[in-house]
């Protein structure tokens, strides 16, 4: 009889408040199911990162490169047909409570469901506006993808900052620089123009 090939694992860094990782996030987990491989879900703390790799929060970064940005994530929407409001009305918004809740979902619920919770989120952030830092906003969400409210109170529960606070250090640990970021058998693609080299990585 043939031999079973492993099942292949994909390491997923993000920000919950990141248009890139919107961009990129249902068509990882296409190339997930295409692929039987599982996804390792990892909201990490970007303002953790970017110290240590020379990245800059958006409002630190120059004029040029602010603008840029606006012109690109319009190009990828149109590209991608993809629902974006490129300036949405809550943005920036404070990414830590829906990262929290994300993976006290994954804790409770498992992978598929923390990666359901998070498409709701980003698209609450890029395609419907709304506040994804607002308590009862996430409770909303939380229902919608068919899980109990109990969630949000779990996510303030200090077990859940330490998952966070794991995410952070082996995004460190593992030289992630940037949201989103996939590791595939060690590795790295940053961003989510970089799909299809993930895709030949988990097809080869």
């Amino acid at each position: 009889m043939p031999q079973k090939m492993p099942q292949k694992t994909i390491d997923y860094y993000f920000v919950p408040q990141s248009p890139w990782t919107y961009l990129g996030h249902a068509r990882l987990v296409q190339l997930a199911q295409k692929h039987r491989a599982i996804i390792n879900v990892l909201p990490m703390d970007l303002g953790k990162i970017f110290p240590v790799s020379g990245g800059l929060p958006l409002a630190k970064r120059a004029p040029q490169r602010q603008a840029n940005r606006l012109v690109e994530l319009a190009r990828f929407r149109d590209y991608l047909g993809v629902p974006l409001q490129v300036q949405p009305r809550y943005f920036p918004v404070a990414g830590d409570p829906a990262a929290l809740v994300i993976i006290a979902v994954q804790a409770k619920d498992g992978w598929m469901a923390a990666l359901d919770m998070a498409s709701k989120i980003l698209s609450g952030v890029w395609a419907e506006e709304r506040n994804i830092a607002d308590v009862p906003t996430l409770k909303a969400m939380l229902a919608e993808c068919g899980l109990p409210e109990s969630r949000y109170e779990e996510s303030l529960q200090p077990q859940t900052q330490a998952l966070y606070d794991r995410n952070t250090q082996a995004a460190l640990d593992a030289s992630v620089f940037g949201a989103p970021t996939y590791i595939v058998e060690g590795e790295l693609f940053w961003g989510q123009d970089r799909l299809d080299f993930v895709e030949r990585k988990l097809a080869s």
